[in-house]
């Protein structure tokens, strides 16, 4: 059994921060990083969210340029990658768009919460027991049964940080506006942790480029150390 490729992949402004503290969504990206976003989506197998972002932001976390779709029609896949979330709690209301676009869903969850979910959702998803407390490990092995190769993480915060802490992301994308936001309530990249070799450790850097006018993209090995 193979787990799979986990790519990280965030938009951040200057300070840190994947968002403000305003109800409506702070866009970070520009229409360049956009595209590239969604040809990220497009190549991966599946895509994971957490749930606090599902129900913060209600993203439909789809791949929307046709020509993308269709090719990967022609090469035998399904048109969509296969969405992913987890949730200890199991409180994920069936009103949520991601579970009403793109094609096959999945939901990880404890077994304490699982029958609930599954009778709330009705189908929408299949619904997964897994311990999650026992960190991420059974979640990628279950992913890696279902023949996913290729994982893209979108968040949120929490998500990236416990990927992050427990040595299991093979690679960063980090996109970063020109932006400052600097509130305190407003959510991070990644949450304090204990990430392995300690702030001494530094990543080794894949790439750093331009994508559109202002924003800049770095790409890092977690895994590895420069």
């Amino acid at each position: 059994m193979t787990r799979p490729h986990v790519l990280l992949s965030a938009a951040m402004s200057i300070d840190g921060y994947l968002d403000d503290a305003s109800p409506e969504r702070l866009l970070l990206s520009n229409p360049a990083d956009f595209d590239r976003v969604d040809e990220l989506r497009a190549d991966c197998d599946a895509i994971l969210v957490g749930s606090t972002t599902l129900r913060r932001d209600n993203p439909r976390l789809l791949v929307n340029d046709p020509a993308r779709r269709a090719a990967r029609q022609a090469a035998g896949r399904p048109a969509y990658p296969l969405k992913v979330t987890l949730s200890a709690s199991g409180e994920l209301g069936p009103e949520l768009r991601f579970w009403h676009t793109g094609e096959a869903k999945l939901v990880y969850t404890g077994a304490a919460a699982a029958l609930g979910l599954r009778a709330a959702l009705g189908g929408l998803a299949e619904v997964v027991a897994v311990d999650l407390g026992g960190g991420l490990g059974p979640l990628l092995d279950d992913l890696g049964r279902r023949g996913v190769r290729r994982l893209m993480v979108e968040g949120g915060g929490s998500v990236h940080t416990q990927f992050l802490a427990e040595g299991l992301a093979d690679e960063l994308q980090l996109a970063v506006a020109p932006l400052l936001v600097g509130e305190a309530g407003a959510p991070r990249f990644v949450n304090p942790a204990a990430f392995p070799g300690g702030s001494t450790r530094r990543l080794r850097l894949l790439e750093a480029r331009t994508v559109g006018a202002d924003v800049v993209l770095l790409r890092y090995a977690p895994k590895e150390s420069a």
